[in-house]
């Protein structure tokens, strides 16, 4: 969340950067042949999601994406015209098939063939170059070209602008257990867009990188001066020749695993570094296991401790049991030893770092208690280690791509979820998980190299080895037997609970009461990504939740519902009917990380849901010297509603502030009441974008 933050301004303040990049990406998508390899379109959606955020104009993005699509297919027209390109069965990408399509789709449909090939799959990278082929008209081509490059872009930013609105409309409305589901729901689909994207174009684009460098080398070798250099230095090049070889293992395979290493062991040696320098990771740590810990829901604990358990030590021993027989039965054993050095080895360097970085868990939140250090996070390592390897076996075993694709992200998907159970049930920060994920890999990189290197005589990777069929009826025996332990663990599994110590409690003289707090309150709400919002507007001090909850009944404001389906369900009924519903649920609100404890809603005199009075409440650990609670709190008036979902917030918080002041005390409830200045006057947007105003001062209530 934090990495977002720090980048999303830096978009914003070169955002100029950001409608050129728009522009390209477009163009490479519209242009002959390689707008099947270049994602564009995503990109322009992406684009849309942050001008929902406000990051950049949509209209100046409509301009530049259909800027750079129009000339993707001038350029490709004009390639089409000169007709330079041969197409061969044997060329990676001029494919005579891809072009025979795009000839047959402009044979039915003509002219308009440019405007409807921009929408239609692989042949929108085709059309344009077919239609030049053709001689179709100049005229005639960038009439249809400017028509669908200005419609091409307005569909998809849009797509992302209503996307970006979408998730601000969960932000607003979700419970804790809503924002954490969708947010699964939506990379889960995120996930499944790039597999299909890779099952569909991911061999054209291997084709066309291959190709790309094929051709760099082999115009690199042909150059004099290169020829002369190799005939000066042939050992080294003769080196360099074996390590870029693609038919050995030790080639150009063990180069690139030895490159990927290498990579990864600086990172992980950049991510101790931060940890032990304290450095801005630490901050995020932080800030993210407490948003974390504000979404925190019973049945999401639950579901995360069975996700967790996928790496204790006893599913661990027992999936790699279930491993080695299969291996053996399958007469595989050149797998036995790498599988067990990789995993062995990631635990046992994840106990050296453990004694030697020395860091405590993350303090006061966990949901179980864990007796060793965190970093690195030993679950993340296992599930690199373990599940990776798993990965790695039945990868080199699929015959088709797709199955690959489907196996890789399947593994990427379990270990991903067993590394966000640990930050969910608060028992690691995010940076022991990306030590524990780096950990894991470089011994899985080991471990590849182990098994590659006693196959060497064998197959090469990718290849499908033949299946031993006599094994089958004990391996599914055991695959039942191993999941049916998984099941008995799980629902064995009750670790200790985590009792935190007792939040400290302050205990302050009512005079004190809100500004000569020290430390100070914090005075600001936040939205659900920590940015600053409105300002707090009053202070209640009572004798605790039930006192409030009394005084405000009396006043004429009733507790909202909690945020349900059926609540919501009834909400938007009577939003649409344009009727009240007295207790219908208030949106979340956060302040100091935390959702507001209590809520509360007066209608008005048009008794219509549409418009509405609210008060939200947060619960303090500070005490008056005569034992009573205080919240804090904010007042707003819904003015209406936009858009079916989100309400329109009125700008006078003020008059909002003594509105509720007037209905305490006209229901004779307070005791005394003072005001005075909190943070200066401002003006400012809420999480909708809508304005408000304050002059600064706030409210303190004693109910008596």
């Amino acid at each position: 969340m934090e990495s977002l933050k720090t980048l999303l301004p830096a978009i914003e303040h070169f955002r100029l950067l950001g409608y050129w990049a728009v522009l390209l990406f477009s163009l490479l998508e519209s242009l002959a042949f390689v707008g099947v390899v270049v994602p564009g379109a995503l990109f322009v959606v992406f684009a849309g999601s942050l001008a929902a955020k406000g990051y950049f104009d949509l209209g100046d993005l409509v301009w530049f994406a259909a800027a750079g699509a129009i000339l993707g297919d001038g350029i490709s027209f004009r390639m089409g015209k000169g007709s330079f390109i041969r197409f061969r069965e044997d060329n990676r990408i001029f494919k005579p098939a891809l072009l025979e399509r795009g000839k047959d789709f402009f044979a039915r449909h003509g002219g308009k063939s440019v405007f409807l090939g921009r929408f239609v799959g692989l042949i929108r990278a085709v059309i344009p170059f077919v239609a030049g082929m053709s001689g179709m008209d100049a005229k005639r081509f960038y009439l249809w070209n400017v028509a669908s490059g200005i419609l091409w872009a307005a569909t998809h930013l849009l797509a992302g602008y209503f996307l970006g609105q979408a998730w601000r409309a969960v932000e607003i409305w979700s419970t804790r257990f809503g924002v954490v589901l969708a947010a699964t729901l939506l990379l889960a689909l995120c996930a499944w867009w790039v597999k299909r994207f890779f099952e569909k174009r991911g061999r054209e684009a291997v084709d066309f990188a291959g190709s790309l460098f094929a051709s760099a080398g082999g115009a690199i070798s042909g150059d004099p001066r290169v020829r002369n250099l190799v005939a000066k230095y042939p050992a080294f090049f003769a080196f360099m020749g074996k390590r870029l070889d693609r038919t050995r293992f030790s080639g150009l395979p063990l180069t690139m695993l030895g490159i990927v290493f290498l990579y990864v062991l600086l990172l992980l040696a950049g991510v101790i570094e931060d940890v032990l320098s304290l450095d801005p990771i630490v901050a995020l740590d932080t800030r993210l296991e407490n948003l974390l810990f504000a979404f925190r829901d019973p049945l999401l604990v639950k579901v995360f401790l069975w996700i967790t358990l996928l790496a204790k030590a006893r599913i661990v021993l027992c999936v790699m049991l279930l491993l080695v027989v299969v291996f053996l039965l399958r007469k595989q054993r050149e797998f036995v030893l790498p599988l067990i050095v990789t995993v062995a080895g990631s635990g046992m360097f994840n106990l050296l770092g453990k004694i030697a970085i020395h860091r405590q868990r993350p303090p006061g939140i966990g949901v179980y208690a864990e007796m060793s250090f965190a970093f690195p996070s030993g679950h993340s390592a296992v599930a690199a280690s373990l599940y990776g390897f798993v990965a790695y076996y039945l990868w080199r075993e699929a015959a088709s791509w797709g199955r690959r694709l489907n196996i890789l992200f399947l593994g990427m998907f379990l270990m991903a979820a067993i590394g966000f159970s640990r930050l969910y049930l608060g028992v690691h920060y995010l940076s022991d998980v990306l030590g524990g994920y780096l950990l894991g890999v470089l011994w899985l990189i080991i471990g590849i190299c182990m098994s590659e290197s006693q196959l060497r005589k064998g197959p090469l990777p990718g290849a499908c080895l033949p299946a031993q069929t006599a094994g089958k009826p004990v391996t599914a025996g055991l695959l039942l037997a191993c999941f049916a332990f998984y099941l008995y663990s799980g629902l064995h599994y009750s670790p200790a609970p985590y009792f935190p110590p007792p939040r400290p409690v302050t205990v302050v003289a009512a005079a004190d009461i809100p500004v000569r707090l020290d430390p100070p309150l914090p005075a600001y709400t936040e939205d659900i990504a920590g940015d600053r919002r409105q300002p707090l507007s009053v202070v209640i001090v009572a004798r605790g939740g039930k006192t409030v909850a009394d005084a405000f009944l009396k006043a004429g404001w009733v507790a909202a519902a909690p945020l349900r389906v059926d609540t919501m369900l009834k909400m938007m009924g009577a939003l649409i009917s344009n009727t009240d519903s007295p207790d219908g649920p208030v949106a979340p609100s956060f302040w100091n990380r935390h959702v507001d404890d209590l809520a509360f809603e007066k209608p008005t005199p048009a008794r219509t849901m549409r418009q509405r009075h609210q008060a939200r409440l947060w619960k303090t650990d500070i005490r008056t010297t005569d034992g009573r609670s205080v919240y804090v709190g904010t007042a707003v008036f819904d003015a209406g509603v936009k858009w079916w979902i989100f309400y329109r917030i009125g700008p006078e918080l003020d008059a909002e502030r003594e509105e509720l002041l007037r209905d305490l005390l006209a229901a004779g409830v307070v005791s005394s009441f003072r005001s005075e200045r909190f943070v200066p006057p401002m003006t400012g947007r809420n999480s909708l974008g809508d304005p408000f105003f304050t002059d600064g001062k706030i409210t303190t209530i004693f109910l008596k």
